[in-house]
């Protein structure tokens, strides 16, 4: 198992103070993974993109900080701080970062 954010005996953790961007690209780190959901904190350079892709789980995507765009299912959503999105499994997404922009992606089992 992947070493993470949060264990067994930790019960929370001041997320800002996790928040660390890499010169270029994304970096990330779970939260927490168990048997039926994974919690990331991703952290992307301003003027990343990650390119469309699906995930076979249902995903949210909460943001902390910065700004983007995500594009799911066709329709252009601006990110920003208490931004919530919930993207069904199998959704077709794009993300691309406009300044440093971080966020929680919590990915769980789909019924």
């Amino acid at each position: 198992m992947a070493t993470s954010l949060i264990s067994s005996t930790t019960a929370f953790i001041q997320l800002k103070s996790h928040v660390d961007y890499p010169e270029s690209g994304v970096l990330s780190r779970v939260i927490w993974k168990d048997d039926i959901c994974q919690y990331s904190l991703f952290c992307l350079a301003a003027n990343t993109e990650i390119s469309e892709h699906t995930s076979t789980r249902n995903a949210t995507v909460q943001v902390i900080e910065g700004n983007g765009v995500l594009i799911l299912n066709g329709e252009t959503i601006s990110l920003e701080p208490g931004q919530f999105i919930f993207m069904a499994a199998n959704a077709p997404h794009a993300l691309s970062a406009t300044s440093n922009l971080a966020f929680i992606l919590t990915l769980s089992s789909a019924l």
